[in-house]
């Protein structure tokens, strides 16, 4: 098995599984150590709650920039996959579950619910148990991008955008849960003062494990604008800025590698799991990659290209900027893990498929393939979605830098124009998304160029995109044996929570796979390497001028666009 470790210091119980979920934007998918399975899709398994990408855009009209999931839809989608897996997992052997779910999203459970969880009639789908169970059917979720107003009541209650930073981890984005929950006490008062227990994404989808409310985990707790980076608390400053009698309906938050609780009797009796399988705390999407990846070098750097894109590495010395996230480490409560999140992703990058590529990826990736490295000196700002870094509005602007002969900045002029060829907007989509990565990332202190990049996610099999990848950041690019880490990640730290329950304290999640690595799941392989030829070290450093370009006018448009004051 995958898993198996030798020695008295981390020993697995014999012919044991360990499942990991993965609740992302659009799925939900799961994986045993060590056999890959399947998945569930919201939109075509489960048509009936009529998401497109996993989310309802502003169903109640009036706010464009609100969007929301239905939680009984994930509820459903656990049941059904499942279901689905149970023909080939046997279920008695599994020794503990974890997951990973999108971050941000909020669920609002309503006054008396812990009865209806800790009742639930295995006979029946768990949907149609728990609709009276909600405060409210929607669950606004990261990519809502309504609550601006709310983020800067926030701020300025405790001092500005950099000191709230500098107390939770990341400055008020529209995403994070405390601006959501400040707007769901505004505007929907009833609903708030209705709820007794609010969750994440991914405490929510512990809690239907474990037949109760589970606690937020740090990791993901650190993206709601309201623990304390340092403590690992929630902050009384931060919580009474954000709404009154919100410490109870939050609750303790709870370290990463805890168990959360035994499963409860309905997974028991419905599929026949052990009664003493453990229920590890679930965490986010991005820190179950990180734990997928097995990064932990602080030279090295992650990028996940999904619905969302996200930029992370680890540090032991976090320094909370504008820009960034700071995380704990889920596999490890010495370090941190330094996040930058696009919303512009895989959807966009679709989108410009659609429109300039015949709708078809082989098309794509001849446009890329037939352009030129540094575009002509095109640059595009494609936002199809509000985006968060940086904080622009839906818009598309494009660009035409001319060249410096002399290699200055301060020579290089812009020139705004209407529309590029097809093939120049293709490698406008994919170059200025790596460029910004770059530049962001040295922002926040993370190491540019570093030693190498695990790169994960959809895209990340796309060979011609890594290789822009790495001629950008000036790295080798690696990929991982399987694309899916977020629940490989998740059945990785359900295995090493199992030890940490075993030993009664935290153990290295290392030694769980020291010394195997190259021969389980977790291993990498090299997909685009960097050379150090002349040409190569040219093309970084004429990169690395465009990159600095790009954020000067980026800032231009932040400054007169952008959605934060």
């Amino acid at each position: 098995m995958v898993m198996a470790a030798d020695g008295d210091h981390c020993r697995l119980p014999d012919n044991s599984l360990f499942l990991g979920f993965d609740c992302s934007t659009q799925s939900l998918k799961a994986t045993v150590l060590d056999a890959g399975l399947t998945a569930v899709h919201f939109d075509s398994d489960l048509p009936h709650y009529a998401t497109h990408g996993g989310v309802l855009r502003d169903p109640s009209g009036g706010d464009p920039g609100r969007v929301v999931s239905p939680p009984l839809m994930w509820a459903e989608a656990l049941d059904l996959l499942l279901a689905r897996l149970a023909p080939r997992v046997d279920y008695a052997r599994v020794a503990a579950v974890s997951g990973g779910a999108q971050q941000h999203g909020s669920v609002y459970w309503k006054r008396g619910s812990a009865a209806a969880l800790a009742s639930l009639d295995p006979a029946r789908g768990l949907a149609p148990q728990l609709a009276a169970a909600l405060a409210t059917a929607e669950s606004p979720v990261w990519m809502d991008s309504s609550t601006a107003a709310q983020c800067r009541e926030v701020e300025a209650a405790v001092g500005g955008a950099l000191e709230l930073a500098r107390m939770t981890g990341c400055r008020a984005h529209e995403r994070c849960t405390g601006p959501q929950i400040r707007r769901m006490y505004q505007a929907r008062r009833r609903v708030y003062d209705d709820t007794e227990r609010i969750s994440l994404v991914s405490s929510f989808m512990a809690s239907l494990l474990v037949g109760g409310y589970a606690c937020i985990d740090e990791t993901d707790g650190a993206g709601m604008n309201l623990m304390d980076i340092a403590t690992r608390e929630v902050r009384m400053d931060a919580l009474e800025a954000t709404a009154p009698d919100l410490e109870d309906k939050i609750g303790k938050l709870a370290p990463a590698h805890a168990v959360a609780g035994t499963l409860s009797p309905y997974f028991v009796q419905r599929f026949q799991f052990s009664s003493n399988c453990l229920v590890v705390q679930w965490s986010g999407d991005n820190p179950n990659s990180l734990a997928g990846l097995t990064l932990s070098d602080p030279g090295d750097l992650a990028i996940s290209l999904g619905t969302s894109d996200t930029v992370f590495g680890i540090t032991d010395l976090p320094e909370p900027s504008l820009d960034g996230n700071i995380l704990p480490n889920p596999v490890d409560p010495k370090t941190y893990m330094v996040m930058l999140c696009y919303k512009n992703g895989s959807l966009t990058r679709e989108d410009v498929r659609n429109r300039y590529a015949e709708g078809s990826w082989d098309v794509f990736n001849k446009h890329l393939e037939n352009t030129a490295p540094l575009n002509g000196g095109k640059l595009r700002y494609y936002y199809k979605e509000p985006e968060i870094l940086p904080p622009l509005p839906v818009g598309f602007h494009r660009y035409v830098v001319s060249s410096s002969a002399s290699g200055s900045l301060d020579e290089m002029v812009e020139h705004q124009i209407n529309q590029f060829d097809p093939p120049s907007e293709v490698r406008a989509i994919i170059e200025g998304q790596f460029l910004s990565m770059r530049g962001h990332a040295e922002r926040c202190g993370l190491p540019v160029p570093p030693k190498r990049i695990i790169a994960t996610g959809g895209a990340s099999s796309n060979q011609i995109i890594l290789k822009t990848m790495s001629s950008i950041f000036g790295c080798s690019v690696y990929t991982v044996q399987r694309p899916d880490s977020a629940s490989l990640g998740a059945a990785l730290r359900a295995a090493h929570g199992w030890i940490c329950n075993q030993k009664g304290k935290f153990v290295p999640v290392s030694c769980l796979h020291s010394d195997r690595l190259n021969r389980t799941s977790l291993s990498i392989k090299l997909a685009a390497p960097f050379g150090d030829s002349e040409e190569d070290i040219d093309l970084l450093n004429n990169y690395t001028l465009l990159m600095k370009k790009r954020l000067e006018i980026e800032q231009k448009l932040v400054e007169k666009f952008g959605r934060h004051s």
